[in-house]
C-alpha cells in the first residue's frame, strides 16, 4: 500500500491572512511526507439554491466533488461565528451534500479551528461533528484541535506557539492513520 495521502481541504474564513488560513497553512506544513493538499476556495460559490441546482451543479462545485471523491480524505478548517460554522463552510457542504455521490461519505475528516476566544471554535466543531453524520463522514474522534487566543500564536503571518503545532502535527498523523486504516478496510471488502 502507498504511503501518499491525498487530501482536500477547505477553508470556512475568507479573509487572506485569517487565523484560520495562517492555521491550516501550519497544519499542511507539519503533515507527513508524501501528502498533498489541494485547498478548495468557496467564497464565490453561489448560495444554494436548489433553483439553481435544477438547472445545473456549478462547475466549481463539481471541481470540488470530483477533487473530493479522488482523494483520500478532507480538511475542513472553520471560524466560529455566533456559535457556529462560518456561513460559506456550511454552503459549500450544503452544496456538496446534494451531489450523487455524495463525497463526505465514508471519508476521514480532520477538523479544526481558530479563534480569539478561549474556546477556539469548540461549538463550531461540535455543528461540523452533527453535519458530517448525518452526511455519513469521518470525523476524526482525536486529537481535537481548538485554537483559542490565536492573536497570540501567530507571528508574521506564521504559527509561533509549540504547543499548537504539536497538536496540528498529531492530528495530520491520526488523519494519515484514519486513512490508511480505511483503505485497509476496503481492500478487505
Amino acid at each position: 500500500m502507498s504511503d501518499s495521502l491525498k487530501l482536500v481541504a477547505f477553508c470556512g474564513s475568507l479573509r487572506k491572512a485569517s487565523f484560520n488560513r495562517l492555521s491550516l497553512q501550519a497544519f499542511i506544513e507539519r503533515l507527513p511526507a508524501g501528502t498533498s493538499v489541494q485547498t478548495i476556495e468557496i467564497g464565490d460559490w453561489p448560495l444554494y439554491d436548489a433553483d439553481v441546482q435544477a438547472k445545473g451543479f456549478p462547475d466549481k462545485v463539481q471541481a470540488a466533488q470530483k477533487a473530493m471523491l479522488e482523494a483520500d480524505g478532507v480538511v475542513l478548517v472553520s471560524p466560529e461565528y455566533n456559535y457556529g460554522i462560518s456561513g460559506v463552510l456550511k454552503n459549500a457542504i450544503d452544496w456538496l451534500s446534494r451531489m450523487t455521490p455524495q463525497p463526505f461519505a465514508t471519508k476521514p475528516t480532520a477538523l479544526f479551528g481558530a479563534s480569539m476566544g478561549l474556546l477556539g471554535t469548540a461549538r463550531a466543531q461540535y455543528q461540523l461533528r452533527q453535519t458530517l453524520v448525518f452526511l455519513d463522514g469521518r470525523p476524526l474522534n482525536k486529537p481535537e484541535v481548538m485554537i483559542g487566543q490565536a492573536q497570540n500564536k501567530f507571528v508574521d503571518g506564521k504559527l509561533a506557539d509549540e504547543t499548537t503545532g504539536k497538536m496540528l502535527a498529531d492530528l495530520g498523523a491520526a488523519l494519515a492513520l484514519a486513512v490508511r486504516q480505511s483503505k485497509a478496510a476496503a481492500a478487505v471488502k
